[in-house]
């Protein structure tokens, strides 16, 4: 309960818009956080000078690594972004004394590196529809488990990035992301609601769809 209380009086709130960056590769970070609202995309710069995007933050993911002092890869607000932030010397103190939160965070680190094989999975040898069902899975995956719940019909899903972040993310063109989308629906999979959300309509179409066993 104290941990808690401590977290309350050490926070802060950090917003950022569309296109923002919120942390560089090989800076030195002096917070840490985890990201309340919005999404983020991770990428890195290739040697030829292509960025590779690599993962997307959710809301919940973590932002920066206790005990780190560098940040390995370049991370922007994809859509508009708020991050709750601590600042990190106080909040690696309250680690070493609170093993719950420790704990908390080493889940929370273990549920990203899950996030990084999905997305290994996603960019081999799936075709482009089964790129598109599985993002839309995955988002629908993560935003269910905030409330402790598993991906239901008619649930409706946040997809507030742009067609050419979904692109780069899925390493697809704009024109083929669009196609995609337009068959799922067509094929009462989703169907597209207001303010950029997907309502899932067959969900065992949908991991059909993705490749996924039902």
């Amino acid at each position: 309960m104290l941990a808690l209380t401590e977290l309350e009086r050490i926070k802060r709130y950090r917003s950022y818009t569309p296109g923002q960056v919120i942390a560089s590769t090989g800076e030195e970070p002096s917070v840490v956080g985890s990201l309340v609202e919005g999404v983020a995309h991770i990428s890195t710069l290739l040697p030829d000078g292509r960025r590779q995007m690599v993962g997307l933050l959710l809301p919940s993911d973590f932002v920066g690594r206790p005990g780190r002092s560098r940040i390995d890869y370049d991370i922007v607000a994809a859509t508009p972004v708020t991050i709750c932030t601590f600042r990190k010397p106080d909040f690696e103190r309250l680690l070493a004394s609170n093993p719950a939160i420790e704990r908390r965070l080493l889940d929370m680190t273990l549920d990203e590196l899950d996030a990084a094989r999905d997305w290994m999975t996603l960019l081999g040898r799936k075709s482009a529809r089964e790129r598109v069902a599985s993002l839309v899975l995955m988002i629908a995956r993560r935003d269910a488990a905030l409330n402790g719940e598993e991906p239901t019909e008619g649930q409706h899903v946040p997809l507030r990035l742009t067609r050419q972040a979904i692109a780069d993310y899925l390493g697809l063109t704009i024109e083929t992301v669009s196609r995609q989308f337009s068959a799922l629906a067509r094929d009462a999979l989703v169907a597209h609601g207001s303010q950029r959300t997907l309502e899932i309509l067959d969900l065992s179409g949908l991991m059909t769809a993705a490749g996924e066993a039902v």
